[in-house]
């Protein structure tokens, strides 16, 4: 498998990378968590920017993001819109999806840009929407890397549907596939993580799968096993239910990995 390597941050190899969300409202509460995640042991800050007051207007959004950058030097940005079928805070139009995506990833000052990649389908079985697919093309072509995503938050689908997502979201350009769901019984947690080990067979690149909650907090520490190259831990506030909080979350895939490697 081909790793992705982000600034100083290699996805992919080694210890499994943590990742840590913003999910402030303002430009100031926002700049005030990133100072407080560069205290942390984290790898990666996702600004879920779905939280954000100014969202759609670009201007202002682009400020931020700025801001953003200066507070966090070289730690890589990942940059979300999270919308509301998908667990998220807003319901845009496709049209401000994109343009907002687009706009961050032409400023050079994020790493990653996560699209949600079946836009209007639910079907885990169906091919990445043609809209999704423009825009991660779109994405490329300004220089940014994306992060393909389907949530489910009621439920998990079979292990087969799972691997299938990860594998039209491969298809359509995503250059990290990502899967997070939600678990019912400890079977559904370990369909996530067998699900995540039968695409990791055949990938060619890095991969992200969650099963969320706190019935499913084992897959975030599991990702030696399940091959899931990155998984995310909090800063205080957690923006899924089952998050764990960095520090700990950064000693349990260390402890994990020097184990599997014989250390």
């Amino acid at each position: 498998m081909k790793t992705i390597k982000i600034r100083n941050v290699e996805l992919g190899a080694g210890v499994p990378k943590t990742i840590v969300p913003i999910v402030a409202k303002t430009k100031a509460d926002i700049l005030a968590k990133a100072e407080e995640i560069t205290k942390l042991p984290a790898d990666l800050v996702e600004w879920r920017a779905d939280f954000y007051e100014d969202l759609f207007n670009t201007p202002k959004l682009l400020e931020t993001l700025k801001a953003l950058r200066g507070v966090l030097k070289e730690t890589p940005i990942l940059f979300t819109i999270r919308t509301k079928p998908e667990g998220g805070e807003v319901s845009p139009s496709f049209e401000d999806y994109s343009a907002a995506n687009l706009a961050v990833a032409k400023s050079g000052d994020a790493d990653l840009a996560d699209v949600e990649m079946f836009w209007g389908n639910t079907d885990w079985n169906a091919k990445a929407s043609d809209v999704s697919v423009k825009l991660v093309d779109e994405i490329h072509k300004a220089g940014c890397l994306v992060v393909g995503s389907r949530h489910n938050f009621s439920a998990t689908p079979s292990a087969s549907e799972i691997v299938t997502t990860l594998k039209n979201q491969k298809a359509a350009g995503a250059d990290m596939p990502k899967a997070a769901v939600m678990p019912k019984s400890k079977g559904d947690v370990l369909a996530v993580i067998s699900a995540s080990v039968e695409f990791g067979k055949d990938s060619d690149r890095p991969y992200l799968t969650i099963s969320m909650g706190p019935l499913g907090m084992m897959s975030r520490v599991a990702c030696e096993l399940s091959g899931s190259c990155m998984t995310f831990g909090a800063a205080g506030q957690v923006s899924a239910p089952g998050q764990i909080q960095v520090g700990e979350l950064k000693d349990m895939l260390t402890r994990i990995h020097n184990a599997q490697a014989g250390a």
